[in-house]
């Protein structure tokens, strides 16, 4: 190993734009465990009185949601909303044949609500554009935001909830570009579905923020056509486009895997070209932004059968050193496209392809979990557009790239400032300089690392703790400079008041 330096300028004046909170959302889908023995498991010691795990719901909160999407995923194109509302008694088991598993409907749209809000979290409910109808969509939009008085929404009050959940945000399906999806469309007939479902919905609550289906990812053959047809029927009736995305590191190319943050960003680039190509056209002065709301890393565990079973093991992945990492320059992403990005949601929040595993007394948190949870704390206010100085490293896939991958963020009613960085060198140790290019921090509030040798190194049942975020003392701020040392293979969160 050996020691090389590098320059991170900030400027508070140098912004990109307010940060979302809604960029630090999760994802729940009645796939595998996520559901249930994940978040509802009225079996477990551990569970409240409504079924929730308390242990859980203690995790999440860490992690500071702000958003949850949810049902789906695949499993939204075949799913009758209605199954998961009245008496649980009442409630069906249905085949499900997105994932070939038993739907218990025990947990659905009420649940959904309480659970959010337990999590102070917003609820996005996606409808079902797969087999489901534009009416039904419009229906459950009565049946969550309308007051008494109508068929929908009197059946929400004999369930139990007469106030009205106000339901802000809706996906309108989802990848529904894909052929593996229950009832795929084309782009021109999803576009036209879509449009028709969009206005029953907003005509039920004129305040909704509807999400358009985009290309589910930039291998799509129909990429980025898809997106642009979608964006030019519904241009009017939308305010997102969704856009999902899995990382990973099939070829055991570590060096090109951490540097991933290339490949996120070429894919926000052209959907956001997309976007203002689409305004332009139609001479709106309206915008669009994104929503990435599925990303996650996986690669390792691709299992989605289920056997006919209840809640089966489907996609457990196990995270290590290298994919935390690549998390958080995922995050440092949506920092600096802050200005077209609004909402993300990570796929999922337990369990399946999760940072998060349960068993029936336990949980286990992995290693990617924590810059979630730093950055989901610490990022706030305006994004900065910051000046790095760093050595390079060849990657067979995207060229040179810095050895550093930085975000910042600047909030001007507190003061604070959050700086995020990533150390991708395998072997090399930055002293790095942070430079205020205006007018600079008195000191550091809070400094977190996560780093390792081992970059297959993950956390386990009998070793918890392999792989975490721990606290480090740093240098004063001295004449506007930080000095601090990043160690190869690190993630380092800092906060300055």
């Amino acid at each position: 190993m050996t020691n090389q330096s590098a320059q991170i300028y900030l400027d508070n004046n140098r912004t990109i734009s307010e940060i979302s909170p809604l960029l630090f959302g999760g994802f729940v889908e009645h796939m595998g465990r996520c559901v249930y023995e994940g978040i509802y498991d009225p079996a477990s010691p551990l569970a409240d009185e409504q079924g929730f795990r308390r242990d859980v719901l203690e995790s999440l909160r860490e992690q500071n949601y702000t958003t949850i999407r949810y049902p789906g995923g695949n499993f939204l194109s075949g799913y009758n909303w209605l199954d998961g509302v009245g008496p649980k008694a009442n409630r069906p088991r249905r085949r499900d044949l997105a994932w070939q598993s038993v739907e218990t409907n025990q947990f659905g749209t009420n649940e959904f609500v309480e659970f959010c809000k337990l999590l102070n979290a917003e609820p996005m409910l996606g409808v079902n554009m797969g087999t489901g109808t534009i009416e039904s969509a419009a229906s459950l939009v009565e049946y969550c935001n309308a007051p008494t008085g109508t068929y929908y929404a009197d059946l929400r009050a004999t369930h139990g909830y007469r106030e009205p959940h106000h339901v802000k945000y809706w996906c309108v399906g989802n990848e529904m570009d894909g052929p593996w999806q229950i009832g795929h469309l084309d782009m021109d007939e999803y576009g036209r579905k879509a449009r028709e479902a969009a206005k029953m919905m907003k005509w039920h609550d004129p305040s909704i923020k509807l999400v358009l289906c985009g290309s589910s990812n930039d291998s799509m053959p129909t990429y980025p056509e898809w997106d642009r047809v979608a964006l030019e029927t519904c241009w009017d009736q939308v305010d997102y486009l969704s856009i999902h995305y899995y990382a990973g590191n099939r070829d055991n190319d570590t060096s090109s895997y951490l540097a991933s943050a290339a490949a996120f960003e070429t894919y926000v680039d052209t959907l956001s070209g997309t976007l203002r190509y689409v305004k332009a056209k139609r001479r709106s002065n309206k915008d669009v932004y994104l929503s990435w709301d599925e990303w996650q890393v996986w690669y390792k565990d691709r299992s989605g059968r289920g056997q006919w079973t209840e809640a089966p093991h489907l996609s457990e992945e196990i995270y290590n050193l290298e994919d935390a990492l690549v998390v958080a320059q995922w995050l440092n992403v949506f920092l600096r496209k802050s200005d077209v990005l609004k909402i993300a949601c990570v796929a999922q929040i337990v369990n399946v392809i999760s940072w998060l595993h349960t068993k029936r007394d336990g949980l286990l948190k992995q290693s990617s979990f924590y810059p979630f949870m730093l950055m989901s704390k610490l990022a706030r206010g305006q994004a900065l557009d910051v000046l790095v100085r760093a050595p390079k490293h060849e990657t067979s896939k995207y060229g040179d790239q810095s050895l550093l991958d930085v975000s910042a963020s600047y909030e001007e009613a507190t003061g604070a400032t959050g700086v995020f960085i990533v150390n991708r060198s395998e072997t090399e140790t930055l002293n790095t300089e942070l430079i205020w290019q205006s007018i600079a921090p008195q000191q550091v509030s809070e400094a977190w690392q996560l780093a390792g040798t081992d970059v297959k190194a993950a956390n386990t049942w009998e070793q918890p703790n392999n792989i975490t975020a721990q606290p480090i003392k740093t240098a004063a701020i001295a004449n506007g400079t930080l000095a601090i040392t990043l160690p190869p293979l690190s993630f380092t969160a800092l906060s300055m008041k």
